[in-house]
């Protein structure tokens, strides 16, 4: 009988599963970023929200944008995205808004990785936060993450490069001081808080220095490329072909 070799249509891109929000920015996208499309170990389709600048989305708390958010994943949808995330952790306050209005599953912050990590931890730990902005992540960005408002948090802020560079987008980057600020709130956040046992990075652009935060501090660390990779696996799952097993007998 012979097999039928039509296949559906409907999108305009293929084999892009996974659909990225990002803020309309000049500052470096190193290799890590997720707004460098070498990062990723599969393809991705990007969508730039024209205004979305990092001051207005982590220090002003996105306000005026949700439409212009959700009009920019729907239109990712429309050209083939099976789900939508974001370049920054600070946009867990459109989760709602935007899987209610693209009808896809959105991962919109890597803090909504905190509750799971929590989980994998022995009683007694707890898994802690490096953010861009101490000051400006609220309550309110925790509770649209699922987070407990009392989990260690500890921030760039303090820093010589690393947050003013990226939150005021300045055009050039000095890696290894944003390097340094990276390890500097690390270590700060196992100080103040010696109970942690695992760290999330809040903010995508701390995705290059997630190596170094763990061979210095000798802590698991999860980000938004560990949460977008788990993500689009589930989005596109591996293919396993049963032919390929090894039949011979040892």
């Amino acid at each position: 009988m012979k097999q039928n070799s039509a296949v559906a249509g409907g999108k305009t891109v293929y084999g892009a599963s996974v659909g990225i929000l990002m803020l309309e920015t000049r500052f470096p996208r190193i290799p890590g970023d997720v707004g460098n499309a070498g990062t990723w170990p599969f393809p991705v389709l990007y969508k730039v929200v024209r205004g979305a600048s990092p001051d207005r989305v982590v220090r002003r708390a996105a306000e005026g944008l949700a439409e212009h958010f959700i009009d920019a994943a729907r239109e990712l949808v429309a050209d083939g995205a099976d789900g939508i995330t974001t370049n920054c952790g600070f946009l867990a306050l459109l989760q709602d808004q935007l899987a209610d209005a693209v009808g896809v599953p959105v991962a919109s912050s890597s803090l909504m990785q905190v509750p799971m990590v929590q989980g994998l931890l022995p009683r007694g730990r707890r898994a802690g936060v490096l953010t861009i902005s101490r000051a400006s992540l609220t309550p309110e960005h925790l509770k649209a993450s699922g987070v407990a408002t009392d989990t260690p948090i500890v921030g760039t802020d303090e820093g010589r490069e690393f947050s003013r560079a990226i939150l005021d987008d300045e055009p050039a980057l000095d890696v290894e001081l944003a390097r340094a600020d990276l390890i500097d709130a690390g270590h700060r956040l196992i100080e103040d808080f010696p109970e942690t046992g695992a760290i999330v990075l809040e903010c995508t652009n701390m995705v290059p220095y997630a190596a170094d935060l763990r061979q210095t501090l000798g802590l698991p660390v999860y980000s938004i490329y560990s949460f977008v990779t788990w993500f689009q696996a589930g989005l596109m799952p591996r293919v396993f072909d049963p032919r390929l097993i090894d039949q011979r007998i040892h």
